[in-house]
């Protein structure tokens, strides 16, 4: 069993940046593929980005690509979310999840989930 939990969320100002961590217990997640998604009130949750553990090749959504880098610390059994110009679109709960499968932007590929952290960006 891995336990995910996510931490950095907060309120920020349209074009600012913010940072998530998500900190993996139970197992080392040097041998999952990890990635965040987002649910935004009223909306179904989805995909936002994704880091492979065999060549560390990484995965965006449109909407955030160029903006979001997702990256990961092995030896610190953490993930990263590092986002800068923030919109107020990307205001939303931040899962992150994780899969031994070289998953990337289905959810029912990832078997492990985080609680969330909200992100609340305003205008």
């Amino acid at each position: 069993q891995v336990q995910l939990v996510e931490s950095g969320g907060g309120l920020v100002q349209a074009g600012g940046s913010l940072r998530l961590s998500c900190a993996a217990s139970g197992r080392t997640i040097t041998t999952y593929t990890m990635g965040w998604f987002r649910q935004a009130p009223g909306k179904e949750r989805e995909f936002v980005a994704t880091i492979r553990w065999t060549d560390l090749s990484t995965y965006y959504a449109d909407s955030v690509k160029g903006r979001f880098t997702i990256s990961r610390d092995n030896a610190k059994n953490t993930v990263s979310l590092q986002m800068n110009s923030l919109k107020p679109e990307d205001t939303a709960v931040y899962y992150c999840a994780a899969t031994r499968t070289l998953a990337t932007i289905h959810q029912y590929e990832y078997n492990y989930w985080g609680q969330g952290t909200q992100v609340t960006v305003s205008s």
